[in-house]
């Protein structure tokens, strides 16, 4: 059976150790961890992670390479977070966002997840990011939470 492949933005990382969201953040690393799903994770996550404290930068280093697929900035992927922006889906400002969507969607990952409910698992927003991939030819790959891609049918 094929595993999933999740995209994982900062927050979730940060979310390991955050009160608010870590439940849900600790509970996808352990799936991560077990191996039930693979992480994709970009060098603008790890970027991101530079500045934060030692516990979210080492969450990073607890996953085994078996468990995850290390993603490289692209022009593609450049080019397409480009589109969204042109298309008013997130702001200027927000351009890390949309490479996220477009790191996520370039990598054919089946699932991207973030705690960023502004800019990303926002259900107008994921409209008009899929509906871009679309237009394209692209996968659109589901946006959730990581609560919402959790198994519950298995004990964690």
């Amino acid at each position: 059976m094929k595993r999933l492949l999740i995209y994982v933005d900062a927050s979730v990382v940060g979310g390991c150790e955050d009160r608010e969201f870590s439940e849900g953040s600790l509970k996808l690393w352990q799936c991560f961890k077990e191996g039930s799903y693979r992480m994709a994770l970009s060098e603008l996550t790890l970027n991101e992670l530079k500045g934060a404290p030692d516990a979210v930068r080492k969450r990073v280093g607890e996953i085994g390479p078996a468990n995850v697929v290390l993603l490289p900035d692209s022009d593609e992927a450049d080019e397409l977070a480009g589109e969204y922006l042109r298309r008013g889906i997130v702001g200027p400002g927000s351009r890390a966002d949309a490479q996220h969507v477009a790191l996520a969607t370039v990598a054919q990952a089946d699932i991207l997840v973030s705690w960023n409910f502004q800019h990303i698992v926002n259900v107008g927003r994921i409209r008009r990011f899929h509906a871009v991939n679309i237009e394209l030819g692209y996968s659109t790959p589901e946006i959730r939470t990581p609560f919402e891609v959790l198994d519950y049918e298995r004990e964690i």
